[in-house]
């Protein structure tokens, strides 16, 4: 594979990532408005909000966790793409420069 061809790749994950950090974020957003329909709601439709807000809850939980293990999967393939291509090739790797920084946070804070 091209180093080109990688970096695009590399770029795709990225968006990937991105795109599903959005949809949490969507997710989180529809959810508050969800709580806060219940909770103002009569008592007498309380149970059946709460109901449909637990179902929705559940639904997105087991979908987003679907997701989360194919991006995994994704991600380690492709790492092991750019261990292939050499020690080189990884630090060039878009998801890997923020990876590199938060670890070295983490390192320093355990000090």
């Amino acid at each position: 594979m091209t180093e080109a061809k990688m970096m695009e790749r590399c770029q795709e994950m990225k968006e990937q990532k991105q795109k599903m950090q959005e949809d949490i974020k969507a997710q989180d957003a529809q959810l508050t408005e969800e709580l806060t329909e219940m909770n103002r709601a009569p008592e007498d439709k309380k149970v059946g909000l709460m109901a449909a807000v637990v179902t929705h809850m559940g639904e997105q939980r087991i979908a987003m966790d679907a997701r989360r293990a194919e991006m995994e999967e994704k991600m380690m393939q492709h790492m092991m793409q750019h261990m292939q291509m050499g020690k080189e090739s990884m630090p060039q790797c878009p998801m890997m420069k923020g990876m590199g920084e938060k670890s070295g946070d983490v390192q320093k804070e355990q000090k």
